[in-house]
């Protein structure tokens, strides 16, 4: 149809499509080299990117639930945390109703950090979607077709409760 492998009304593809593939990969590659740059300053790595992400999108969220939506293991979250708890960016509380939760908040500090991320990846996305002439819910709903189709509810769920609306097409 249009050159590009498993392209709608083609079927499923044939051969791997690796131009889709590695685009993706330098893509992502670019995605995070932005704020790669700025947590270099900390010290920080993207797994220090990620926590403080969604710490700062969802206050007060559980250490239990941070691991699931990372999907790492609680060693690694354990370090990560460790960091970013000694240098002011996240502060760790107990639980009001269950003292054994662990509950994360950023503080100013971690927020600034966070905004300031965030801003380099949304002007990256920008500058790609007026670059592309594809309108940014056509790239929303193509991301989200990408998340595994048992976890689009869940991922749905987060993102609207954290203040972006998900399109109700293809889901």
């Amino acid at each position: 149809m249009n050159g590009v492998p498993g392209a709608a009304g083609e079927g499923p593809p044939r051969e791997p499509a690796y131009d889709l593939i590695e685009l993706m990969f330098f893509a992502y590659r670019d995605f995070v080299s932005d704020p790669d740059h700025v947590l270099e300053r900390f010290q920080f790595g993207r797994a220090h990117h990620r926590v403080i992400h969604f710490v700062h999108r969802h206050p007060e969220i559980r250490v239990a639930d941070l691991l699931d939506i990372l999907r790492i293991t609680k060693q690694s979250l354990a370090r990560v945390l460790r960091d970013l708890i000694e240098q002011g960016f996240i502060l760790q509380k107990e639980g009001q109703a269950d003292r054994r939760q662990r509950l994360l908040t950023v503080t100013e500090k971690g927020q600034a950090l966070a905004l300031e991320l965030a801003r380099l990846q949304t002007e990256r996305f920008t500058r790609a979607i007026a670059a592309s002439g594809t309108p940014r819910d056509q790239a929303v709903r193509f991301l989200y077709a990408m998340i595994d189709p048992d976890a689009r509810e869940e991922v749905t769920r987060m993102i609207t409760q954290a203040g972006r609306a998900v399109p109700q097409k293809d889901r």
